[in-house]
Parts: C-alpha cells; sequence; structure tokens
C-alpha cells in the first residue's frame, strides 16, 4: 500500500498534468478556430476547380491528345500512396485513422502483386509505416519547421510527386489524409491524383458546353498540374484542422480523465490518514491502559 507521502506526490503529479493538458486544449482550440477558417474557405475554390476541370476531361475523352496527368500511362503497376500525418502527436487517433487506412490499401495492392510506394508528408505517419512498411518508403517532406501551412509547402510537394511521374516512377498517385467534419469527427479519405479524376457537380455544370480558346487539350495542359496542387493544399488544410479539431478533444478528455483521478488519490489519501490517526489513537489508548 502506497505511503501517504507516495499519494500525496502522485496527487502533486496528477495536478501539474492536468494543467499541461488544460493549456494544450486552450491552445489546440485557438489554432482550431483559424485552421477550420481556412479549410472552409478553400473548398469553395477547390469545388469549383472540380466541376472545370471535369467539364475539361468529359469534352477530351479518351482523344489521344489527352495530356498524360489525365490519360495516365496506360499501366496500373506502380502505385504512390501520399500519407498527409501530422507532425506532432497527443491528438488522439487522428495519426492511426490515416495509417491505417493507407496501410490497408498497401496491402491490398501489394497482394495484388502491384508495386507500392509511400511518400509520407509528416514525422508521425513515417514512424508508424516504418514498421511494416518500410522498405516501400521512398520519401519523406517535413514540415516540422512550418508554423503555418500555405500554398508554396502544397506546390512544393506537387512538384515533387509530378516529377516523379514524368520520370516513370509511377503510374498512380493517391492521396491519404483526414477531412475535417467536426471537433469530435474526422473522416479518412483516400483520393487518386494521378490520373486525375474528376467528378462532374450536382448542379450540371460540367455538362455544360462551352467553346475554349485555346483548346481543351491546351487549357488541360496548364490546369492539370494546378489541380493537383491545389488537391494537395485542400488535403494540408483539412489536415490541419482536423489535427487540432482531434487533439482538442484528446486534451479534453485527459484533462477530464486527471481530474477523475485526482478525486480517487484524493479519497485513497483522505482514508489513508485517517486509518493513520486511528492507528496512532489506538496505540495512545492501549499504552495508557496498560500503565
Amino acid at each position: 500500500m502506497p505511503s501517504l507521502k507516495d499519494l500525496k506526490n502522485r496527487i502533486e503529479s496528477v495536478k501539474n498534468t492536468r494543467k499541461i493538458t488544460k493549456a494544450m486544449q486552450m491552445v489546440a482550440a485557438a489554432k482550431l478556430r483559424r485552421a477550420q477558417e481556412a479549410a472552409v474557405a478553400a473548398r469553395p475554390y477547390a469545388e469549383r476547380m472540380n466541376v472545370v476541370m471535369a467539364g475539361l476531361a468529359a469534352s477530351v475523352g479518351g482523344s489521344d491528345s489527352a495530356p498524360r496527368l489525365l490519360a495516365g500511362t496506360g499501366e496500373d503497376r506502380v502505385h504512390l500512396l501520399v500519407v498527409m500525418t501530422a507532425e506532432r502527436g497527443l491528438c488522439g487517433g487522428f495519426n492511426s485513422s490515416i495509417v491505417k487506412l493507407a496501410r490497408q490499401r498497401a496491402q491490398e495492392l501489394i497482394g495484388q502483386g502491384k508495386t507500392v510506394k509511400i511518400l509520407t508528408v509528416g514525422k508521425k505517419g513515417r514512424e508508424q509505416l516504418r514498421r511494416d512498411l518500410g522498405d516501400h518508403l521512398t520519401a519523406h517532406v517535413d514540415l516540422t519547421e512550418v508554423k503555418r501551412v500555405g500554398y508554396d509547402n502544397a506546390a512544393a510537394i506537387a512538384r515533387d510527386v509530378l516529377s516523379r511521374f514524368d520520370a516513370g516512377e509511377f503510374d498512380v498517385a493517391t492521396l491519404f489524409y483526414a477531412r475535417f467534419q467536426s471537433v469530435i469527427a474526422q473522416i479518412p479519405t483516400e483520393q487518386q491524383i494521378i490520373p486525375a479524376s474528376y467528378e462532374a457537380g450536382e448542379d450540371g455544370a460540367a455538362s455544360t458546353l462551352y467553346d475554349y480558346e485555346p483548346e481543351e487539350e491546351a487549357i488541360l495542359a496548364d490546369l492539370l498540374p494546378r489541380g493537383v496542387a491545389t488537391q494537395v493544399f485542400t488535403a494540408l488544410l483539412e489536415n490541419g484542422a482536423s489535427e487540432q479539431g482531434a487533439r482538442m478533444s484528446a486534451m479534453d478528455n485527459a484533462t477530464r480523465n486527471a481530474g477523475d483521478m485526482i478525486n480517487k488519490l484524493t479519497i485513497q489519501y483522505n482514508r489513508s490518514r485517517q486509518a493513520a490517526i486511528t492507528n496512532e489513537l489506538i496505540e495512545i489508548i492501549s499504552g495508557a491502559e496498560a500503565l
């Protein structure tokens, strides 16, 4: 049974931990607001970009002059998985859920005899994937020193991916990230970015006929790389909001658990203290009666 001093030290330790988790929760709440605003503000542009690209892709169809980013290499042997996670932990199951989805996809492709290459964005995802898919890790993007993710970071990642595609290192590229829905809900998402895959909007704008100048193929050749960068940037913003939401929720739970533990330890401390006092009184009374 722990002594009174041990219980008191443990109570103080848990109280200090609760102060830290409470502070981290407040910091995450402040960062979440900015990250959520950025993610929500980027969605209309990304959605409209998707509609325009879908219309252009539909007009080009399967013609021989279609850009390589849209038509692909004609093969499906080598897959590049771009796995985006956080640089830091203490955010619940945020990182694990993205890694789990990417790991399932990688194992599925390996089971089909495909070659899998993994590009990680974020230290936590790389640490988890290194355990069982370390041989498939080909590159890593470190954003530890980046205070606020911007379009330049996404453009750099997109350029790296596109240069690998131009060099013939892979046939299909897929993006893995978490889409922000609420503080308690972040949805792990899988999105193919090469060859480009676009869905028509619900309003049917993609099916509207337009006359383009220059031709659709020329416009697509210029817009497709920008579309990849836009998708990467959107994923980074969604990931940023999801990370802060998950951290806020995790630190709130940790603060509550620390409070419950303090209450239990305080009750145990009081009971142990009362038992020690009772034993001392019994010893005093027994000694007085013996005299």
